[in-house]
């Protein structure tokens, strides 16, 4: 069923029914909805008079005022040419949504916009089309509820853009610079994955499992992987956006470890490691069960620059190390 918002024709016979004391379910049944829209469209909709406490309750006209005054403050940038040029502009030149709108603000602005109302247009069907979501500092597939969001710094700041490399690093001039990635592999084996680590002047591999895909998680393994490397045989890590790379800054503060970024939706900027997922792919498939991989199959310590067998007793060929010809 395509989607199509609520009019004022429906409201009136959501108020009727909720009048008979019809059950929300079966208000959206006949309306040919989602019961949660309906409840969702009950709560935000609803009028409420402190005053005169009997008025309180959910009434057409009124949730159809309600619902054609937010529809308007979401479309604002698309009503203003010129503020929504303005918007896009920053949102290319790296600016955050919150630092756009405090910005307006700041300058005394005749027209603002909230930040609330640009993440609104990122993700609406305009915003998508242009592909606005790749210039957020921290992209998602859509926009969460705004009362299910926690306030937090960004999750990949600027300064940790791939183009602010030192000059070593992109020219492959010495050792320890390297670039990090997760194989996925099918949902219906359970959690456990594996990344893959290429160092970026010699091709160096290093492959290890985890059992889950939290950002905590892999970390740990991460550094217990290489901590004990010199510390100028581990400078950096690049990874691509993916929110399991979320705790970069223990690297650098537990283990001196720099992290570095591709921009968003370009894992290609990370070649490397990228090229070498594709080769590993011929033992360890999309359908393997990770979690039959014995550490013993994956080498005998995290430092192993062997691609593993994809279980112990699957019957594949053990692969050549890395350098040899197949």
């Amino acid at each position: 069923m395509a989607h199509s918002e609520l009019d004022l024709r429906d409201r009136r016979r959501v108020v009727d029914m909720l009048r008979a004391k019809v059950p929300v379910d079966e208000i959206a049944v006949a309306l040919g909805r989602h019961r949660s829209t309906i409840y969702r469209e009950i709560g935000r909709n609803r009028f409420v008079d402190a005053e005169l406490p009997y008025l309180t309750g959910y009434w057409g006209v009124v949730a159809q005022n309600k619902a054609t005054a937010r529809r308007a403050r979401r479309r604002k940038l698309m009503r203003l040419p010129a503020l929504l040029d303005a918007v896009v502009d920053r949102l290319k030149a790296g600016w955050s949504p919150e630092q756009i709108a405090g910005r307006l603000r700041y300058e005394g602005q005749a027209v603002t916009v909230s930040h609330e109302t640009i993440y609104a247009h990122v993700y609406s069907r305009e915003g998508r089309a242009a592909e606005l979501a790749r210039h957020l500092p921290d992209r998602r597939r859509q926009r969460r509820s705004r009362f299910a969001r926690r306030p937090q710094g960004l999750v990949f700041p600027p300064e940790r853009a791939i183009q602010n490399r030192p000059a070593w690093v992109k020219e492959r001039a010495v050792f320890g610079d390297w670039e990090g990635d997760l194989m996925i592999f099918r949902r219906e084996h359970g959690l456990a994955n594996v990344a893959s680590l290429v160092e970026r002047k010699t091709r160096y591999a290093v492959l290890f499992r985890n059992n889950d895909r939290s950002t905590r998680h892999l970390m740990d393994r991460l550094m217990t992987a290489i901590a004990a490397l010199p510390q100028t045989a581990r400078r950096s890590i690049t990874f691509d956006r993916d929110i399991e790379f979320s705790g970069w800054r223990r690297l650098q503060n537990e283990i001196g470890t720099e992290a570095w970024f591709c921009e968003p939706q370009a894992p290609w900027q990370k070649g490397t490691v990228e090229n070498f997922n594709k080769r590993a792919r011929r033992y360890l498939p999309r359908e393997t069960v990770v979690a039959e991989i014995s550490d013993r199959s994956m080498g005998p310590s995290a430092h192993n620059s062997t691609i593993p067998r994809a279980s112990a007793s699957d019957g594949r060929r053990r692969p050549k190390p890395s350098g040899q010809k197949s």
